[in-house]
């Protein structure tokens, strides 16, 4: 990892991000071609590094939230933010996770032959020069830099001011177990200014970096979506849905709901609105289960008649994502009503359903078109670790490209290699 000197940082911002994005596109055709087991013992000793200089990576995240707190940063946010000696382990064993994965880098998508003897070759090549604009979560800096070299990227990080400490202990971390371990220096590099401006420099350069994913609220994303003249990987809110069926299982239904909710209501796989279908027998159960767990609700007329204690939802309460504990809940009449609530609200991140009937399960993996579609589990475990793909740069809720949680592949694209012996066409 690249650390700017002082005399780069007083650079305009454009002119940093062009210089460092330079330095950023030399490395990564060295890493390009380094060989699979060297980037894999890079991460190995990066990860090293990170327990190596755990109580200073600690040090620096309690001055971050020593500061959120001065600034009234929301119980959620520092929790989003806050590390300790089980969270940064983790940390460190992601990293370990993406060396152990296969690496995608070279490996042949089709192989065909053609009639008049060309050999076509689809084969997996890095993207190139990634940039990860990102907030409140430090763990990010140890996820982007880990995935991207082993992919073969460069990435240029541009973490939040709240994060700001806990980055930089992190970045030298990484630095020293990457760097010498081979890893080009420049190959990863954290932007060293939090002036905003600089975002907008990187949402800009065209040409210089080949990819954005924005990790973050709305407002950042919105910002991304505006102003990028790079292409954009990005997902909007996680507006998450889970649908308690009419056949659901009253045990289950209260588990999933209570963890989907309430296990951490910052992450973007949190749930944000219950549907309880109105055949539902033990509706009156569930909601007392969730009041009891601490969380605020806020239901239609026919949720608030379950329980004196459930607020009123507006208009904006079904399109909005709390990250925190506070859920809509409505009730609806059969899983066709639940389908097109669903369509009318929610984010394509991650919807699931609770449900004994095998078919009715079926129907709304088919039907929801989101990136995660669930039967019969928390929405929680709406991540890249959980889907065994050790650690992830995001969850995207677009089309294009890659989809759910991103993580190696969804950071490579692929050329066409051909192998012919003189052919011309005619």
């Amino acid at each position: 990892m690249q650390h700017a000197m002082p005399d780069d940082e007083a650079l305009p911002p454009e002119q940093l991000v062009t210089a460092l994005a330079r330095k950023a596109r030399t490395a990564q055709i060295v890493l390009a071609a380094m060989p699979d087991e060297d980037k894999a013992n890079a991460l190995r000793s990066a990860a090293a590094a990170l327990r190596e200089d755990g109580a200073a990576i600690l040090a620096a995240n309690a001055k971050d939230i020593a500061a959120g707190q001065e600034r009234g940063l929301a119980a959620a946010m520092l929790d989003r933010l806050a590390l300790d000696p089980d969270r940064l382990e983790a940390i460190a064993l992601a990293v370990e996770k993406v060396a152990s994965l296969p690496d995608p880098v070279g490996n042949v998508i089709e192989r065909t032959e053609q009639p008049n003897g060309l050999q076509m070759t689809r084969v997996r090549v890095p993207i190139g020069v990634i940039g990860i604009i990102y907030e409140s979560r430090p763990n990010v800096t140890a996820d982007a830099a880990a995935l991207c070299v082993r992919a073969g990227n460069a990435a240029l990080l541009r973490g939040g001011s709240e994060a700001v400490h806990s980055n930089r202990a992190i970045d030298a971390a990484m630095s020293r177990g990457l760097v010498n371990s081979g890893v080009p220096d420049g190959a990863v590099q954290l932007i060293p200014t939090q002036d905003r401006a600089a975002v907008g420099a990187l949402l800009k350069a065209a040409g210089e970096v080949d990819m954005i994913v924005p990790r973050g609220g709305k407002s950042l994303v919105a910002r991304v979506q505006e102003e990028a003249r790079v292409p954009v990987l990005a997902h909007l809110d996680g507006i998450n849905h889970t649908y308690v069926h009419a056949d659901a299982d009253k045990e289950m239904a209260e588990a999933i709901a209570v963890n989907a909710k309430m296990r951490r209501t910052g992450i973007c796989g949190a749930l944000e609105t219950l549907l309880i279908d109105a055949s539902y027998p033990h509706a009156a159960a569930l909601v007392n289960r969730l009041l009891e767990t601490g969380c605020q609700l806020r239901g239609d007329k026919r949720a608030q008649s379950l329980d004196q204690r459930i607020g009123a939802a507006s208009d904006e309460d079904w399109d909005t994502e709390y990250l925190d504990a506070v859920l809509s809940v409505g009730i609806v009449d059969g899983i066709d009503d639940a389908l097109a609530h669903i369509r009318r609200h929610s984010s394509g991140h991650t919807d699931a359903i609770v449900t004994a009937n095998a078919d009715a399960a079926e129907a709304f993996l088919q039907q929801v078109d989101s990136a995660i579609v669930m039967a019969n589990a928390s929405s929680q475990f709406a991540d890249g670790g959980e889907f065994g793909l050790g650690a992830e740069i995001g969850i995207a809720t677009g089309r294009l490209h890659a989809r759910g949680p991103v993580a190696l592949e969804g950071l490579t694209t692929y050329k066409w290699q051909v192998r012919g012996t003189g052919q011309v066409r005619s």
